[in-house]
């Protein structure tokens, strides 16, 4: 099990970005599971939407895609590696997240080549899926990363 203090040491993410609070299991290259407990405090909320927060699909992507980073960078020796979007295939999303909700993310790899990969993921609230996707990622080092296109 990860807290949130390992994981910032595998991801740059920080305040308010980051958004993974613990790594549950883990095979590293294999297979992650993480938690994010989503709370009324965050900032996405103020205005998405003030009156009937819902948490935006693309933070819940984002945040599947940060458990899947995690899993990824977790066992690379080369530590100055960063794993960015590369594209997603296949999103779904099947439920709102609102506040008070935990998101629990399992990812799990599909295919690696060298720098590039995919890994297919899934969030649930209790025992009922939330959204899923089919990510797509780059290894890349820091000094890259002003050529990219996409972020994550």
């Amino acid at each position: 099990m990860l807290e949130a203090r390992e994981i910032m040491r595998i991801l740059p993410h920080r305040y308010p970005f980051l958004l993974v609070d613990r790594i549950i299991e883990m095979e590293p290259g294999i297979r992650a599971v993480g938690i994010k407990n989503v709370t009324a405090n965050e900032p996405q909320f103020t205005g998405h939407w003030p009156d009937n927060p819902v948490m935006p699909g693309v933070l819940i992507l984002e945040a599947m895609a940060q458990v899947g980073g995690v899993m990824l960078l977790a066992d690379i020796e080369d530590d100055d590696k960063l794993a960015v979007f590369g594209g997603v295939d296949r999103a779904r999303f099947r439920r709102q997240v609102i506040p008070g909700d935990q998101l629990r993310f399992e990812v799990d790899m599909l295919r690696r080549k060298s720098s590039i990969g995919k890994v297919k993921g899934a969030a649930f609230v209790e025992d009922e899926i939330a959204a899923e996707a089919e990510l797509m990622f780059a290894l890349i080092t820091p000094d890259e990363t002003g050529d990219q296109k996409s972020d994550g």
